[in-house]
C-alpha cells in the first residue's frame, strides 16, 4: 500500500534522505558547524552588524551545545537538517532578539559549502599523515635490499637483473607523486566560500578574510558563483584517491605474484596468513586479496564522486551538498585503511634473497649487457651486437628444447653467431663473456641517474628522502595553521565572553 502525505516531510523522503544527510551531519559537521558560528558572530560583532552582547550570547549558547555533544542533537521529523536543528536550539536559549542573528549575511549555501570543507580537509590531512608512514616504511626496506638481486619484468616475463630497492626506488616515487596530488587537493579545499551567501555576496559590510582566518582556511575564493557551485575540490581529492588506489593496486599485483609458491620470491608475515579448512599445506595471503578487493572500492567510491559532479548545473544542488559528501568520505576511508595495511606488510615482508639472487640472471635477463659490452669492448655497431646475442639465445633454446640441459651461452657460441652475422669472429674473451653475462655486474655497470647500481638506487632514494622530508614540514605547518586558527577562534570568543 502507498503512503501519501500532505505535510513536510514525507516518511519515505525523511527515512531514506532526510535522517541519513542528517547522521552525516552529526558524524562530520557538528564541531565545523559549531565553529563556523562562532566565527561568524564574532565577525558580525567585529563589523558592527550585531552588538557584542549578542554575539557573546550566541557563542554562549553553542558552548552549551558543544558540551552536550552530537549525540544531543538527534534527527526530528520535521526538521529538515542539522543547521535547523542547532539554530532552533540556539534561539531557546538566547531568544529570538539574539539568536535570530546568527544567520545574518550568511546562507545554507556558503555555510554548508564551508563545512563540508572543514571536514573534507581533516580527513585528507590524515590520509597524508598516513601516506606519509608507508613511504617511511617503504624506504627503509629498499635500504635493506639495495644489494638484493631479482628479475626484472617487461610484459610480465624477466627482461632484466635489478634490485628489490630499484623496485621499491619507483613505488616511492609514485608515491611522492599521490603525496603531492593529495597536498593540492587539500590546497583547493582550505579555501573559504563564506561570505558568498546565496551565491551573489551579501548587502552587509562583512569581512570574509576575518572569518576565514577564524576557521583555518588559507584564502577566500573571490568568485562567490564559484564559492556554492564549485566542484572541482571534490573531483581533485577524488582523482588523488583514484592516483593512488591504482598505483597501489599494481603493487599489489607483482606481491601476489612474488608471493606464490611458484615464484618463492617473498613470504608475507604469518600474522597475514589465513589456512584452508580442508589443505593444511595452505598458506593464503589474503591480505593482498583484501588490499586489491579496498582500493577496488576506494576507487569506485571516488569515481561515483566524479559521476557525481558530472553534468550538473554549475552552482547550488545537492549533488555537490549532502549527497556528496558519504563517497567522497568513504573513499577516503577506504584508501585510508589500505594505506595502513599496506604500511603493517612493508613492515613485515621477508624475501628469498638467495632464491631470487638465483633467478635474477635465468632467462637470459643479462642479454642486453652482452650486446652493450660487445659494442664497448669489441667495437661493433649494436644493431650487429644485438642479432648476435639474440642468434645465441635462440640457439641456446633451441638446444634446451632438445634436452641439453640448461640453457647457456658459451664462447664458442658467440664465435658461432658472430661468424654467421659478421662474417668474422670477435675480439671477445671468455672472460669478458662470463662478466657480461653476470647478473651482479649487469647491475653494477647501470651507475647512471636512476640507474639499477646500488650506488644510484642509494643516491636516488636519498633524493625521494628529502622529499619525504619536506612534504612531512608541509603537513606539520597544515596542522599549525589549523591549531593557531582554533586558538584564534577561541581566544575571540573567550574576549566577548569576557566583555559580556
Amino acid at each position: 500500500m502507498s503512503i501519501t502525505s500532505n505535510t513536510f516531510p514525507h516518511p519515505v523522503y525523511s527515512r531514506h534522505v532526510l535522517q541519513p544527510a542528517y547522521d552525516d551531519a552529526q558524524d562530520y559537521l557538528f564541531e565545523p558547524m559549531l565553529a563556523a558560528h562562532e566565527a561568524h558572530a564574532l565577525m558580525l560583532a567585529e563589523c558592527g552588524i550585531i552588538s557584542g552582547e549578542n554575539a557573546a550570547a550566541i557563542c554562549t549558547a553553542v558552548a552549551q551545545i558543544r558540551a552536550g555533544g552530537a549525540e544531543a542533537v538527534a534527527y526530528q521529523p520535521g526538521v529538515e537538517d542539522l543547521f535547523f536543528r542547532v539554530e532552533s536550539l540556539i534561539i531557546q536559549r538566547v531568544g529570538p532578539e539574539f539568536g535570530g542573528n546568527l544567520q545574518l549575511a550568511r546562507s545554507r549555501n556558503d555555510l554548508g559549502q564551508a563545512l563540508s570543507r572543514m571536514a573534507i580537509r581533516e580527513r585528507i590531512l590524515a590520509v597524508s599523515a598516513d601516506l606519509l608512514a608507508l613511504r617511511g616504511a617503504v624506504d627503509e626496506l629498499a635500504q635493506r635490499h639495495l644489494h638484493t638481486l631479482m628479475p626484472g619484468y617487461t610484459h610480465t616475463q624477466p627482461a632484466q637483473p635489478v634490485t628489490f630497492a630499484h623496485y621499491l626506488a619507483g613505488v616511492l616515487s609514485f608515491l611522492a607523486k599521490d603525496q603531492q596530488r593529495f597536498a593540492g587537493a587539500y590546497a583547493n579545499m582550505n579555501e573559504s566560500p563564506l561570505g558568498a551567501a546565496a551565491f551573489t555576496g551579501t548587502g552587509f559590510a562583512i569581512d570574509r578574510e576575518r572569518v576565514a582566518a577564524l576557521l583555518g582556511f588559507e584564502r577566500v575564493i573571490p568568485s562567490t558563483h564559484h564559492s556554492i557551485g564549485a566542484g572541482d575540490h571534490l573531483t581533485d581529492t577524488a582523482f588523488a584517491v583514484q592516483s593512488l588506489a591504482v598505483g597501489l593496486s599494481r603493487v599489489t599485483k607483482d606481491l601476489l605474484f612474488f608471493a606464490t609458491q611458484e615464484s618463492g620470491s617473498l613470504g608475507i608475515d604469518d600474522s597475514f596468513i589465513q589456512i584452508s579448512s580442508i589443505m593444511p599445506q595452505k598458506r593464503n595471503p589474503v591480505v593482498l586479496e583484501h588490499l586489491r578487493a579496498r582500493l577496488s572500492r576506494a576507487l569506485g567510491y571516488a569515481q561515483t564522486v566524479v559521476v557525481q559532479c558530472h553534468s550538473i548545473p554549475y552552482g547550488d544542488t545537492q549533488d555537490i551538498e549532502d549527497e556528496i559528501l558519504p563517497p567522497l568520505m568513504a573513499g577516503l576511508q577506504a584508501i585510508q585503511a589500505c594505506i595502513q595495511l599496506y604500511t603493517a606488510v612493508c613492515e613485515t615482508l621477508a624475501l628469498n634473497e638467495e632464491h631470487l639472487a638465483r633467478r635474477a640472471g635465468e632467462g637470459f635477463t643479462t642479454a642486453t649487457e652482452l650486446a652493450d659490452a660487445l659494442v664497448r669492448e669489441a667495437g661493433l655497431p649494436f644493431r650487429s651486437a644485438h642479432s648476435i646475442v639474440a642468434r645465441m639465445v635462440g640457439r641456446s633454446v633451441e638446444a634446451t628444447k632438445q634436452g641439453s640441459g640448461e640453457p647457456v651461452m658459451t664462447w664458442a657460441m658467440l664465435q658461432e653467431a658472430a661468424q654467421a652475422v659478421l662474417g668474422r669472429e670477435v675480439d671477445f674473451s671468455a672472460e669478458q663473456l662470463a662478466r657480461s653475462l653476470d647478473p651482479r655486474a649487469f647491475v653494477e655497470a647501470r651507475r647512471g641517474l636512476g640507474g639499477v647500481a646500488p650506488s644510484a638506487t642509494g643516491a636516488l632514494l636519498g633524493e625521494l628522502a628529502a622529499v619525504m622530508d619536506a612534504d612531512r614540514s608541509r603537513l606539520a605547518s597544515a596542522h599549525r595553521h589549523l591549531t593557531d586558527a582554533d586558538a584564534l577562534l577561541k581566544q575571540g570568543v573567550a574576549e566577548y565572553a569576557d566583555a559580556g
